[in-house]
C-alpha cells in the first residue's frame, strides 16, 4: 500500500509561524511550546492507497476524519477542515469525538459545510456525548482506570445537523449505499471506550453481494474488531487513539488509550487474515491536554482500488494450474 503525508495550505496561518515553531524545539519550555503552539496546529493530510475492492472496480476515495474535539474559538482548525472539501472525495466517514464544548456544534457544522454535500457516514465517540474533564495523565497508562464523564454535550443537535444534510448515522445500524459505482454494506457501533457498543444489534454475515463491507467504530477495541472480522468485513475505520498524541522518535506512541497495541495506533494495518483496519490519528486534542509530540493532527484520504487478480498458478499450485502431461 502506498502512503504519503503532506500538509495542506492553511488559510489565515500567519507567515513565519512554522519558522517560529521550529525554533522553539528544544528542552524544557521550548519543547512544551512546540507541542502546544506549533505541532498541535500543524494539520496534515495522510494519503493511502488500499487495494481491497474486487478486481476491476472503480476507484473509491474516502476522506476519513475523526476526533475534531472542536471548541468555538479554534479558527485555524476550522479553516483547515474547510479546505478538505477541495479534495472532492467520493465518501466522507466521521468516526466521532467532534465536540469539546457545549457551544461547538455550529463550529463543527461550519467547518464541515463543504463536505456535508458529499455522501457521508458517521458514528459518535464519548466526547460527542460528554464534555472532557481534567485528569491525571498517568491514568492513560492504566486501561482500567475509572472514567469520569463531564457535562452532557448536545450530540442530538449534531446528529440532526448531519442527518439533515444527508449523512447516514451508522450507530447500531446496517446500511447499504452506492457511491461512485461502488456498492457498500456498512455497519457501525456506538463507542466501545465507554461500553456503549451493542454489536449484537448489527451481528451477522456482511452482505456478500456488495463491493465493499465497511465497519465503523470510534474506539478500535479488539473485541469489536474481532466481531467485524468474523462477520466478513473488509475494512474497519476508527479513531480515538490520537495516534498516541505523545510519541517519541523511533519508539512511537507511549499509549493507545484502548486495548489496541501500539503498532496499530494510526494508519492502516491487517486484522486477521482478511480484514484491514484504518485508525485516524485525529485532528484535535482535549482542551485539558492541548499538545502533541511527533504525532501531527491529521485527516486521511484513502484511495480504495481493485485488488490485483490472483495468479492461478500461485493460488492452486503449478501441478493443478497446468494440464497433466500426456506422455
Amino acid at each position: 500500500m502506498a502512503v504519503s503525508v503532506r500538509s495542506l495550505p492553511l488559510p489565515g496561518l500567519p507567515a513565519g509561524v512554522a519558522r517560529a515553531g521550529a525554533g522553539l524545539v528544544g528542552a524544557g519550555l521550548g519543547a512544551v511550546a512546540y507541542a502546544t503552539v506549533f505541532e498541535r496546529n500543524a494539520f496534515t493530510l495522510r494519503e493511502q492507497t488500499m487495494p481491497i475492492l474486487p478486481p476491476g472496480s472503480p476507484t473509491l476515495r474516502i476522506l476519513h476524519i475523526s476526533d475534531l474535539h472542536m471548541t468555538p474559538g479554534q479558527r485555524l482548525k476550522q479553516a483547515w477542515v474547510q479546505e478538505l472539501a477541495k479534495l472532492e472525495p467520493d465518501l466522507v466517514v466521521d468516526t466521532g469525538d467532534n465536540l469539546s464544548h457545549p457551544r461547538a456544534v455550529p463550529s463543527v457544522v461550519q467547518a464541515l459545510d463543504g463536505l456535508l454535500s458529499v455522501p457521508g457516514l458517521f458514528v459518535f465517540g464519548s466526547n460527542d456525548y460528554f464534555g472532557p474533564t481534567p485528569k491525571n495523565p498517568a491514568k492513560y497508562f492504566d486501561k482500567n482506570h475509572e472514567r469520569v464523564h463531564g457535562e452532557p454535550l448536545p450530540w442530538q443537535d449534531l446528529r440532526a445537523a448531519f442527518a439533515e444534510r444527508g449523512w447516514l448515522d451508522a450507530t447500531h445500524a446496517r446500511r447499504r449505499l452506492t457511491v461512485g459505482g461502488v456498492t457498500i454494506a456498512v455497519a457501525g457501533v456506538d463507542d466501545p471506550h465507554i461500553e456503549r457498543d451493542r454489536y449484537d444489534t448489527v451481528a451477522g454475515r456482511a452482505d456478500a453481494s456488495v463491493d465493499l463491507r465497511l465497519g465503523l467504530t470510534h474506539s478500535p477495541e479488539p473485541r469489536v474488531l474481532d466481531r467485524f472480522a468474523e462477520d466478513g468485513y473488509d475494512l474497519v475505520l476508527a479513531g480515538h487513539t490520537h495516534g498516541g498524541q505523545l510519541c517519541l522518535p523511533v519508539y512511537g506512541a507511549l499509549v493507545t488509550n484502548c486495548g489496541l497495541d501500539r503498532s496499530r495506533v494510526k494508519g492502516a494495518s491487517a486484522w486477521g487474515s482478511h480484514m484491514r483496519l484504518h485508525v485516524s490519528a485525529g485532528l484535535g486534542t482535549s482542551p485539558w491536554a492541548p499538545f502533541r509530540t511527533f504525532c501531527r493532527p491529521e485527516a486521511s484520504l484513502l484511495t480504495l482500488i481493485g485488488a490485483p487478480v490472483k495468479d492461478v498458478a500461485a493460488e492452486v499450485g503449478p501441478e493443478l494450474a497446468a494440464p497433466a502431461s500426456l506422455s
